[in-house]
């Protein structure tokens, strides 16, 4: 089963808090880190409430380490209030904006159509600052996931065939599965229980069938990552 905890496989799923685990990374370990953290918008996980305080406090903090294992980050800031923060506080090299149709969000003029996606690095292939994907989400057991296309573009357009994707909000595993599919290998990390469950399961689903191409022909970046948490 391609699924492991171990850095050996092309795929490695942790279960914990990525503030624990973050810093045993090497530097520039990982092409891309492909993201979609907690929003601070007092919405209700099984682990935690996500408030606006503990947000900013937390993203002051994962950033940081984001940037120093990854050639390349990208994650949603969701709302003026934010985009003005991380503009501030984090200085994003670029923004890439996601059109998904009015899912009937208010905006500050009306509706909200787009997304924005602030980035730091350089991905490993030319992407476009723009897409277009559908905004509808599958009932997989998570509050809040993320539609496959989504997380297919970002995967596919960003890095390139067995590259190491790091996500250390994993929730179900969307991103997971997407480089499953996509022949790149994965690193998800996530807190909850319960989470984890439907995300290892989920990869594990998508993985059936595909270890042959996961495990031949692997280059070695996985095995700069230091230690296992």
């Amino acid at each position: 089963m391609p699924v492991s905890k171990t850095s050996q496989q092309p795929i490695r799923l942790i279960k914990g808090d990525c503030l624990d685990i973050l810093p045993s990374f090497s530097t520039k370990s990982v092409n891309a880190v492909i993201t979609d953290p907690p929003y601070g918008i007092g919405y209700h996980y099984a682990s935690h409430d996500d408030n606006r305080d503990d947000w900013f406090s937390l993203m002051d903090l994962v950033l940081p380490e984001l940037r120093r294992i990854a050639k390349f980050v990208i994650m949603p800031c969701c709302g003026i209030a934010r985009l003005r923060w991380w503009y501030t506080n984090h200085s994003p090299d670029w923004i890439v904006v996601w059109h998904k149709g009015s899912p009937g969000h208010r905006s500050c003029v009306g509706f909200n159509d787009w997304e924005a996606h602030l980035t730091w690095g350089y991905p490993d292939r030319p992407m476009h600052d723009y897409f277009k994907t559908p905004c509808g989400f599958a009932d997989n057991g998570h509050p809040c996931p993320k539609p496959q296309e989504y997380t297919d573009w970002l995967v596919t357009h960003s890095t390139n065939p067995c590259a190491v994707v790091l996500d250390p909000f994993m929730g179900s595993g969307t991103t997971g599965v997407s480089c499953v599919t996509n022949r790149r290998r994965f690193i998800g990390i996530e807190k909850d229980p319960e989470y984890f469950a439907i995300a290892e399961r989920r990869i594990e689903i998508a993985s059936k069938g595909k270890a042959a191409w996961m495990l031949q022909d692997i280059p070695p970046p996985l095995e700069r990552l230091r230690g296992q948490p």
